[in-house]
């Protein structure tokens, strides 16, 4: 592919974040039913470790962005867009019919003493406690490592590893919620792979 190819898929890449976000905010907002809880005794055992959201956010876009210089032809990239269109639908569907939401205390953790506990308070000032089964998080970093895997081998799966333990040292989802969100980002991954 030429240079251009590469760039222009950059810019749709960055403007499909910045629009898939909208939809989740929307989400937050729109539920259908009460959100409920989905604790689990081992939850509340799980520390909380703040220092973890440097790698709940900034690992998280610059391995999504990546698949932009991995991708075969222009062809490729529209599958893999279409694929994460089809996460956030699928991700859509339960936040706005199976709302799960975490404890109220869980936030309360957080005292904003450190940098990494002020950064945590304005990720959470935006990400609602809602929205939180199945992990789009999850869902999105199992499916970016399937997309990586040709390229990287097995250590791409090291990317929803660190999410996924980002994820619950923040307290910004239940344990629960992250093998469904890596199961839904399984299954859309073969879906790309039918299809493709």
């Amino acid at each position: 592919m030429r240079p251009i190819d590469y760039s222009v898929h950059l810019v749709l890449s960055v403007i499909l974040i910045v629009g898939v976000y909208q939809f989740y905010f929307w989400c937050q907002r729109n539920h259908v039913v009460a959100p409920r809880e989905l604790k689990l005794q081992i939850d509340d055992q799980i520390p909380y470790w703040p220092a973890w959201v440097w790698v709940y956010s900034f690992i998280y876009y610059p391995l999504i962005l990546y698949l932009n210089f991995i991708v075969e032809s222009p062809r490729h990239f529209t599958y893999i867009a279409m694929s994460y269109v089809l996460l956030l639908c699928l991700q859509m569907g339960f936040f706005l019919l199976f709302p799960v939401t975490t404890p109220e205390r869980w936030r309360a953790y957080n005292l904003r003493r450190t940098l990494s506990e002020r950064f945590l308070a304005l990720v959470q000032r935006f990400d609602a406690r809602s929205n939180s089964f199945p992990s789009m998080h999850m869902s999105v970093a199992m499916l970016t490592a399937l997309h990586l895997q040709p390229e990287l081998g097995t250590p791409a799966f090291a990317f929803p590893a660190l999410i996924a333990l980002s994820c619950v040292f923040t307290k910004q989802h239940y344990l629960a919620d992250l093998p469904a969100g890596a199961a839904l980002g399984w299954v859309v991954f073969r879906l790309f792979v039918l299809t493709y």
